[in-house]
């Protein structure tokens, strides 16, 4: 099993409370934790490189609960079973790009104050 450090634990417990899963239940935390892993490194492909921040942990979890709900049905995007529909979206992050915008926005106005202006 993967050794956990506070951050990831703290994600696991809430990933597990949000699949309603028993938090004392270790069965399937390796699964779990590579499903963080890869969330938190695709979020920051979307934030450029930079590491995800603390605020953003639950858009890691979210994405992570998506993914999750999607194992056995990568690559689709419609599944039909007995009248229920069941439509995935080309990114577990679509609906969180509103909110990664706004932080990247955010980021680079910060970034611009202050400095040297040269005339």
């Amino acid at each position: 099993m993967c050794k956990m450090v506070g951050e990831q634990e703290g994600m696991l417990n809430d990933l597990k409370l949000l699949l309603g899963m028993d938090p004392e239940d270790a069965s399937q935390d390796d699964k779990l934790l590579w499903i963080l892993q890869s969330a938190k490194a695709r979020l920051k492909v979307l934030l450029g490189g930079l590491d995800p921040p603390a605020e953003m942990e639950h858009i890691i979890t979210e994405a992570a609960v998506i993914r999750f709900n999607r194992i056995g049905s990568e690559g689709m995007t419609i599944n039909v079973v007995e009248g229920e529909n069941l439509h995935f979206s080309g990114s577990d992050f679509a609906g969180f790009m509103d909110e990664i915008n706004a932080w990247l926005d955010a980021r680079n106005q910060n970034s611009r104050r202050g400095g040297f202006r040269f005339l």
